[in-house]
């Protein structure tokens, strides 16, 4: 993992100039070709499940930070650079994505 995610994954939390994970679904559907907001994961931390639009989203210039609405763990990182896109799944035990 780049040192540019990591850095961005240890601002200050909890905060409150958060989204809803419904934000994220542009650059999600970029990546996937199923609807991921609707996709149910489960958080490696507080064992919570829910669909990943219940997540917050953190914008940044680097990338986006999906957290658990519950414990606010990072579920997801997603880093874009000029020549990739970085997607960190680790904080998410499984990611169900329906047909």
């Amino acid at each position: 993992m780049s040192e540019v995610v990591e850095d961005f994954a240890r601002q200050d939390f909890p905060r409150r100039d958060y989204l809803d994970g419904n934000a994220a679904a542009g650059i999600l559907s970029d990546l996937f070709s199923a609807d991921i907001t609707s996709a149910r994961g489960q958080c490696v931390n507080c064992g919570n499940q829910a669909v990943v639009a219940a997540a917050r989203l953190y914008p940044d210039d680097h990338g986006m930070l999906l957290r658990c609405a519950v414990c606010e763990s990072i579920l997801v990182r997603i880093v874009e650079t000029d020549h990739s896109t970085c997607l960190d799944l680790r904080g998410m035990a499984f990611l169900e994505i329906f047909a």
